[in-house]
C-alpha cells in the first residue's frame, strides 16, 4: 500500500507501530471521547461478525498486523459477559488481563490488554487456529455507551508474527 495513494496526508515511510499507552492515550481514549485521533490508521468495524482470514482487506493500514475499533458486543443484554462468537468460531481468552500503566506523571492504570486465540468449530468441537488478537480497553466499562469506554481497540495478526514479535521484541 502506498502512502501517497490512500494516505495523502501521512509522510513517506510512515508505520504504524504503537506501544500499548500510546493505542490507549492517543487513539482509544480520544475515539470513545470523540475528540480527532493523531492518524486516521484505524478503522471501525463489527469485528465479531467475521472470520479472522476476512479482516486484513476491511483494514484501513497494515501489511502484517491489523487494527479496528469495535464495540462491546454482551452475550446477555443485561450482562457484563462479552459476546466472542465470530464467523465460522470464536475467540478465547488466554491468561488475564493485563494492566497498562502510564509512564509518566501518577503510575495509574490506564487501560487493559486481553490476548485472545481464534478456534473454528463450536466450544465443545473445535479446532485452535494461528489467528491472535489483542483487544485493548479502558479499565471503567460500567456503562455500555461509547463515551463511558465500551469501544475497544483490536489488535490481530497470525500466530507466526506473534511468535516473531514476541521473541524479538517482547511487546
Amino acid at each position: 500500500m502506498e502512502v501517497g495513494e490512500d494516505f495523502p496526508r501521512l509522510p513517506p515511510g510512515f508505520r504504524f507501530h504503537p506501544s500499548d499507552e500510546e493505542l490507549i492515550v492517543h487513539y482509544l481514549f480520544n475515539k470513545v471521547k470523540l475528540r480527532s485521533l493523531p492518524a486516521e490508521v484505524i478503522g471501525e468495524i463489527e469485528l465479531y461478525k467475521f472470520d479472522p482470514w476476512d479482516l486484513p482487506s476491511k483494514a484501513l493500514f497494515g501489511k502484517d498486523e491489523w487494527f479496528f475499533f469495535t464495540p462491546r458486543d454482551r452475550r446477555y443484554p443485561n450482562g457484563s459477559r462479552p459476546k466472542r462468537s465470530a464467523g465460522s468460531g470464536f475467540w478465547k481468552a488466554t491468561g488475564k488481563d493485563k494492566s497498562i500503566i502510564a509512564s509518566s506523571g501518577v503510575k495509574n492504570i490506564i487501560g487493559l490488554k486481553k490476548a485472545l486465540v481464534f478456534f473454528t468449530g463450536k466450544p465443545n468441537k473445535n479446532k485452535k487456529t494461528n489467528w491472535i488478537m489483542n483487544e485493548y480497553r479502558l479499565p471503567d466499562l460500567s456503562s455500555p455507551s461509547r463515551q463511558n469506554g465500551s469501544m475497544r481497540v483490536i489488535n490481530f495478526f497470525p500466530s507466526n508474527k506473534f511468535l516473531t514479535l514476541h521473541t524479538n521484541i517482547m511487546i
